[in-house]
């Protein structure tokens, strides 16, 4: 009887584990039941419950709002400009050079002056070209003396032609001889006249008005036609010039203004782009397109009165095609770029939210860009933070105090202390 105990005992003893295995089970799962519920809650809980909201959330549920920098439409002119790097080119370049060969006697101007149109540059030695001068005058004097004489001798022969006193063959040739001489005198003053042009050719003048360089030569030189460098050199500085490149998809639009006859203001700024260093017009624009740049050169005219531009500098040039009146501009920041085009992100100040708003884009000025269709003057748009938005997201502005995550009454006290101001009260 004790050993069939025993056995039964034994027998049973699996069946015992078994439940308890599936005891075990049961609460496993029953645990992990609690802390998916306990997670379902910590996400999905009420924004104002008794732990306060995140900083900045004015609604139930979501990610804290985020803080972003706005900027509202506008109406604003908005010039059309084009920009392009130009190079300094003077509106006339002349080499002094003298006409003549002769030394270098006198200079009459100082390196780096501005000098006028005919003004005394330098003096090469006349004397040798005195002495021509006087010579061929001489040569000339003689020669009209020998046609007078010929011309009285041809009329005494015509007055004896008339009396048959002498032959006509000598009447001839005494005529002959008077257009003879009458050419050499002619000659004469042809060379008298080459004379007095070299003598006066020793002095040395400005061909054009403009600065005048560095000294190529110096005093006791031997100067001529044929120097290479000249005597100096001289820039026509005002007025002055830039030659600048202009876009091929510009070339229509200003043809037009072209036509039209209008008067297109240019800008020359420093290297920077901060300094206007002068203002001019557009003057002249090529006849062909470079095909390797896809650009045509223009050309813009500046008064230069205050000598800020100089002949080969490089220079910043903005060209004024046209002002587009009453455009709604925004800054470029604001507009992004989605797979389904262009959009800004507009704030509604009611409830501190934002709203996804396709746009088009026009006319892009420095900074500025044009909103064809899409945005109303006065409306806000986030420049700043909008990497982290969505439709409909929560956001908060600059230098705005975050709102209390708990409700506050008229008092400004939140039911948890206004609830216990009360129970010390009725302590008391």
């Amino acid at each position: 009887m004790k050993l069939q105990s025993e056995t039964s005992r034994e027998g049973m003893l699996p069946k015992g584990r078994s439940h308890k295995s599936l005891i075990g089970v049961i609460v496993a799962l029953l645990a992990l039941a609690a802390l998916g519920g306990l997670a379902w809650y910590l996400t999905h809980r009420p924004a104002d419950g008794p732990a306060g909201p995140g900083p900045g959330a004015g609604r139930r549920g979501g990610p804290p709002a985020s803080t972003v920098g706005v900027a509202a439409a506008e109406r604003a002119g908005l010039p059309v400009i084009v920009e392009a790097l130009g190079t300094v080119t003077a509106t006339a370049n002349a080499i002094v050079r003298a006409k003549v060969s002769g030394e270098l006697k006198q200079i009459h101007f100082h390196e780096g002056q501005m000098v006028k149109a005919g003004e005394l540059l330098a003096t090469i030695d006349p004397r040798q070209f005195e002495m021509a001068l006087m010579q061929a005058s001489g040569q000339l004097r003689r020669d009209q003396a020998q046609l007078e004489n010929a011309k009285q001798t041809l009329a005494r022969y015509r007055t004896l032609l008339a009396q048959d006193s002498i032959a006509r063959q000598d009447v001839d040739v005494q005529a002959a001889l008077v257009r003879q001489l009458e050419g050499t005198v002619m000659t004469d003053h042809a060379a008298e006249g080459t004379a007095r042009l070299n003598l006066g050719y020793t002095r040395v003048t400005a061909p054009i008005a403009g600065r005048i360089g560095l000294r190529s030569a110096d005093l006791g030189n031997v100067v001529g036609p044929s120097d290479a460098n000249g005597i100096a050199a001289i820039t026509q500085t005002e007025p002055i010039d830039v030659e600048f490149a202009v876009p091929q998809d510009r070339i229509v639009e200003l043809r037009r203004r072209i036509n039209e006859g209008a008067t297109l203001p240019v800008s020359a700024l420093d290297r920077t782009r901060t300094e206007v260093l002068d203002t001019g017009s557009f003057l002249a624009m090529d006849n062909q397109v470079d095909v390797q740049t896809g650009t045509v050169k223009a050309k813009a005219r500046f008064a230069n009165s205050q000598h800020v531009l100089f002949p080969s500098q490089f220079v910043n040039v903005r060209l004024l095609l046209r002002t587009v009146e009453d455009a709604i501009v925004v800054p470029v920041a604001a507009v992004r770029h989605g797979s389904s085009g262009d959009f800004v992100y507009v704030l509604n100040p009611a409830q501190h939210t934002v709203v996804l708003r396709p746009v088009t884009r026009g006319l892009l000025a420095g900074d500025k860009v044009q909103i064809a269709s899409g945005l109303a003057a006065g409306e806000q748009v986030i420049t700043e933070g909008a990497d982290r938005l969505k439709d409909g997201a929560r956001v908060n502005l600059p230098g705005e105090r975050r709102q209390s995550g708990r409700a506050q009454d008229g008092s400004g006290q939140t039911p948890a202390n206004e609830r216990r101001r009360r129970r010390e009260a009725a302590g008391q």
